[in-house]
């Protein structure tokens, strides 16, 4: 703010800008629509089985984490990132390589000594894993307050021996051929 600024009052603000409407965060409906959109990119743009299969993978652990999204909030990391796997990062990957020849982009490698194809796998792998984690993140905290629950009740009532205790999350494997992670 300069000097004219402060004796003449901030400029005005355009009418335009003033009566703009900033658009809210994406409903369920909406990514439901989104992944919908993603599975019939795939389909209608003759992806590879591999990349069909891994899509289907995607969108199913994003739809089995809409119900949970109220729980992590839209405010944090993985509720922003389950929101932007449905309505961004899986769509604009799946855009990427569906604008490719087939034949070039199946066969010739592009980045690492990876075709286009593999890049993809890559992608979409990850982005089943992370939701993996977090869908195993959602559960975890569920089963924590069972668990806390039933000491409660344990300890008011007395009831069992010994109170259960929530196992260790197994670690995660590395191999890029496990469903689960």
């Amino acid at each position: 703010m300069g000097l004219f600024d402060w004796l003449l009052g901030p400029e005005p603000v355009p009418e335009q800008v003033a009566d703009a409407v900033v658009p809210g965060p994406p409903t369920p409906a909406d990514i439901e629509a989104a992944l919908a959109s993603a599975e019939r990119m795939a389909a209608e743009g003759r992806a590879p089985a591999p990349v069909i299969s891994r899509v289907t993978r995607v969108t199913a652990i994003v739809r089995a984490l809409l119900p949970r999204l109220a729980g992590m909030g839209l405010q944090s990391a993985d509720g922003y990132n389950v929101v932007a796997t449905a309505t961004d990062y899986l769509p604009e990957s799946l855009a990427s390589y569906l604008a490719l020849p087939r034949d070039w982009a199946d066969t010739r490698p592009v980045a690492g000594g990876k075709s286009s194809l593999l890049l993809l796998i890559d992608q979409l792998d990850l982005l089943a894993t992370t939701l993996n984690r977090m869908y195993d993140a959602a559960n975890r905290r569920d089963a924590n307050a069972l668990v806390a629950q039933g000491k409660f009740l344990d300890e008011k009532f007395g009831g069992h021996p010994s109170p259960a205790v929530l196992d260790e999350p197994r670690p995660a494997s590395n191999n890029p051929l496990d469903l689960e992670s």
